[in-house]
């Protein structure tokens, strides 16, 4: 059966701003050596199966030991708890991949699926930063780079599973100590992307 889902989403990166990865197609060594990236996603609205998905929020948490183009990398969800349980594997399909639509592209890259947590995933928007927290594993904000008329910059036509349109965005905080990816950043000068999306299957 056909699904859809579409929503507001924001990640933050270990990378230094602007993340490698988005100007080299996945092949660029990322600034650190490895990657490390928490991509965190609000349903506004969709359905699969019959199950409706309205205001489910979960994220996804993966690192790669080199080039993201290169594999192998270890992915895990997050899924809000106040979610039902057939909303919790509804979004797994669709996160993993396994359901198609967009994040089937990055399913022969994934060489680890390390499993899915519930937590309360709070989810805010406050003009052009973004947060997004998930209990004691994931806690990130995230401001957009803005032009001279205090609008975004985005890039467009990108090669992200997501959107093909982001805004460009530096991580305020970012920290993720979940399924074995550890990494913590204050300094402001880290990479993060924001944008709406809507995808289908």
């Amino acid at each position: 059966m056909a699904w859809q889902i579409s929503g507001s989403y924001m990640e933050t990166c270990n990378c230094e701003f602007l993340c490698p990865c988005i100007v080299t197609n996945l092949q660029g060594k990322p600034t650190e050596g490895d990657c490390k990236v928490a991509i965190g996603m609000h349903i506004d609205k969709g359905s699969k199966d019959g199950v409706a998905l309205d205001g489910v929020n979960f994220i996804a948490v993966m690192q790669s030991n080199g080039p993201m183009g290169a594999g192998n990398m270890t992915v895990g969800l997050i899924v809000d708890s106040g979610a039902s349980d057939e909303q919790a594997q509804a979004v797994t399909a669709i996160a993993s991949g396994q359901a198609g639509g967009p994040m089937a592209a990055l399913a022969p890259l994934i060489g680890k699926f390390a499993g899915v947590e519930r937590a309360k995933v709070a989810f805010e928007r406050d003009g052009e930063t973004w947060t997004v927290k998930a209990g004691k594993s994931v806690d990130q904000k995230c401001t957009g780079v803005l032009n001279m008329e205090g609008k975004p910059i985005a890039l467009d036509s990108v090669s992200h599973p997501v959107s093909s349109r982001i805004a460009l965005a530096k991580a305020v905080d970012s920290h993720m100590h979940v399924f074995g990816i550890d990494w913590d950043d204050t300094s402001g000068t880290r990479n993060a992307h924001y944008s709406a999306f809507a995808w289908s299957g």
